[in-house]
Parts: structure tokens; C-alpha cells; sequence
């Protein structure tokens, strides 16, 4: 059996973790942290995993952590994460980062979005971006992964494809997303108080939003240069989903049969991308509760744009999923084990 221990346990990712781990066939969960609600059950802290779980949440000690697991999922702010990375990785062991402090291979780009020092450059070499579909066999050797954010995540999947094919064009892409409450995490916070969000709809961090660079860094690798979106995030009154509508610039006069085609032969075989029928358009609710990405599409003749829809559940193929596909790649399973399940409607 895999060891397994989750730092930042009792945040949305890490729960999500725990109820993907606790059925998964070839993994245990050895050690759940938490700095808030150290010494209790994790049931008591999520309900939902009554009968579940019983392990009872520690503080955070790397020593026991490294040696005990056989592969860490940090579920940290930016900035935390590094420390373990260090501890894990010289003792043998692998790690999976849902954070941002790995993301990036660029030590400066991080540091001028996220205001901090990067403190073990040398460690973006190592790591690997934890998008299976196109980082594959990189990853099935990886000891450091850097899961994707939520919002890269479904960017990406909808557009890469296209780029590499050369439908589109990659200037003035714009991405226009909508995420549920969730994404926000499980800390108090004014903007996500019911008050606030119910029958409300609102931008924010029009911009400067943190995943820009992450999606252009991406983007730049399909396309073979330098690539700039603008990118605006939406909040939304649910609590499971992101939906991204993406604008771009067809190079040729397509169709859609033919973009659902490049999308069908980009991805076939693929066991988590449902690739939908032309006029067939995603949905959240579709997606929710499981770790698929649904993905449509429509060629605008009379803007010579294609309409790119990308559907999935933040806190599954957003996060803690696609984490646990990228643990059965490093571990050489099969990537859909403790993962075959659909979503959850209505």
C-alpha cells in the first residue's frame, strides 16, 4: 500500500483527498496535519466522512511526516511549501504540491505575482507540471509534482489543443471563467459570506488574477512563443464548478465539426476529457462531484472566433483529483484507480 500524508488536511482540497484516498485500493492515508484543528477526528471536522475516517489530525512535523509516508500532498498557501518539498525529497520520498510554489519555472515570474522570495529555485527544474494529459511521461518519473491551478486547468485543457494543431491564433485569447464558492477556500472571509454571494454574480481580481502567468506559461510551451491572455474570473453563487468561455482568433475559417474533431483526436483515449456533440455545450453540474472535464466548442464565421467551453469541478480535476491521477502515475497505476466514478446530479 502507498503511505500517504496530507498537510493542510482540513481545507476543501484536503478533505476532497481524504474521501477520493479513503476508497482508493492501493493507498492508506498515514498522517493527516492540520494547524487549526490538531487533535481532532476528521470526521468531527468533515461529517461527511463519518464511518470513513477516524485518523485524528496532527501538528505538522515533517520528520514524521517524510519518514512515515511514501509520498506527501501539501494543500499549503504559497510560501509554505517548500520546507516539506526539502525534508520529503531528501529522504527518498515524492511529493505533490496543490500550491503555487512549484508552478512556475521561472523563480522571478513567481516572485512578482506572489510577493515572495522563492526559496529553492533550484526545485523548478525538478518539478513537474501536473497536467497528465500533456506531461505524461515526465510524470510517470517525477519525485516533485506542482499540480495546476483550478482555472489553468480547464483554460488549458480547451485551449492547447488548438494551438498545437494551429486552428487558432495565439494573440488576443481571452478567457472569461466562472468559479463556485469553494474555490475560494475554507477560510472567513467577507466576500464569500452567503449575504454576499447568493444572487450575485461579481468580478474580481480583474488582471492580476494569480493564474494568468501560470496559463501564458503553458500556452507559451503549445505555441512556441510567448503567449498573453486576458483573463478575468467570476464568482459565482454555487459551490462546486468552474465554467471557462475562451475567445480566440481562428487562423482559417473552421467549422465546429472540425474543431470537435481536433479535439477528439487530441484527446482520444484519454479516460477524464468527454469531448461533447456539436451543439451539446458544458455544463458544472454535469462535471460536479467527479474528477472529468467536459469540453465544447463552435466556430463564429461571422467573427472568424472560436468559442471554446471548458467545464470541471475545482476542487476534483481542479485539485485534489487530478492530484491523485498524477499519484497513480508516479506509482505506475493506472491513472482512473479511485478515480472511475461520475459525477453527482442533481
Amino acid at each position: 500500500m502507498i503511505k500517504v500524508g496530507i498537510i493542510g488536511a482540513s481545507g476543501y482540497t484536503g478533505a476532497e483527498l481524504v474521501r477520493i484516498l479513503v476508497r482508493h485500493p492501493a493507498a492508506e492515508v498515514a498522517v493527516l496535519t492540520s494547524r487549526s484543528y490538531a487533535g481532532k477526528e476528521m470526521a468531527e471536522v468533515f461529517p461527511h466522512l463519518t464511518g470513513f475516517s477516524d485518523r485524528v489530525l496532527e501538528t505538522f512535523d515533517v520528520e514524521k511526516v517524510a519518514a512515515e509516508c511514501d509520498v506527501v500532498f501539501t494543500a499549503l498557501p504559497h510560501g509554505h511549501a517548500v520546507p516539506v518539498a526539502r525534508a520529503v525529497l531528501e529522504r527518498g520520498k515524492r511529493l505533490i504540491d496543490l500550491g503555487a510554489d512549484f508552478r512556475f519555472r521561472d523563480a522571478a515570474v513567481y516572485e512578482a505575482w506572489y510577493r515572495v522570495v522563492h526559496e529553492a529555485p533550484a526545485l523548478l527544474q525538478e518539478a513537474v507540471y501536473g497536467l497528465p494529459e500533456f506531461y505524461r511521461e515526465r510524470l510517470r518519473g517525477a519525485s516533485l509534482v506542482a499540480n495546476p491551478g483550478c482555472y489553468p486547468t480547464a483554460t488549458l485543457l480547451a485551449l492547447v489543443p488548438l494551438l498545437r494543431a494551429g486552428v487558432i491564433a495565439p494573440e488576443g485569447l481571452i478567457v472569461d471563467a466562472k468559479s463556485g464558492v469553494s474555490g475560494a477556500g475554507r477560510g472567513l472571509d467577507l466576500r464569500t459570506h452567503y449575504a454576499e454571494v447568493n444572487e450575485n454574480v461579481q468580478a474580481y481580481n480583474v488582471g492580476v488574477h494569480r493564474h494568468t502567468p501560470e496559463i501564458e506559461q503553458e500556452l507559451a510551451v503549445a505555441a512556441g512563443k510567448d503567449v498573453r491572455v486576458s483573463f478575468t474570473p467570476h464568482l459565482v453563487p454555487q459551490t462546486r464548478g468552474i465554467l471557462a468561455t475562451v475567445y480566440a482568433n481562428l487562423k482559417a475559417p473552421f467549422s465546429t465539426g472540425e474543431l470537435l474533431e481536433v479535439y477528439r483526436y487530441f484527446y482520444q483515449g484519454e479516460p477524464f476529457i468527454q469531448v461533447l456533440p456539436e451543439g451539446v455545450f458544458p455544463q458544472t453540474k454535469s462535471v460536479a462531484g467527479s474528477n472529468c472535464a467536459h469540453l465544447g466548442a463552435v466556430a463564429d464565421p461571422r467573427t472568424g472566433r472560436a468559442v471554446l467551453l471548458s467545464a470541471i469541478d475545482n476542487l476534483v480535476k481542479g485539485a485534489s483529483g487530478q492530484a491523485v491521477q498524477n499519484m497513480n502515475l508516479l506509482f505506475g497505476l493506472p491513472e482512473t484507480t479511485g478515480l472511475d466514478f461520475p459525477g453527482i446530479f442533481p
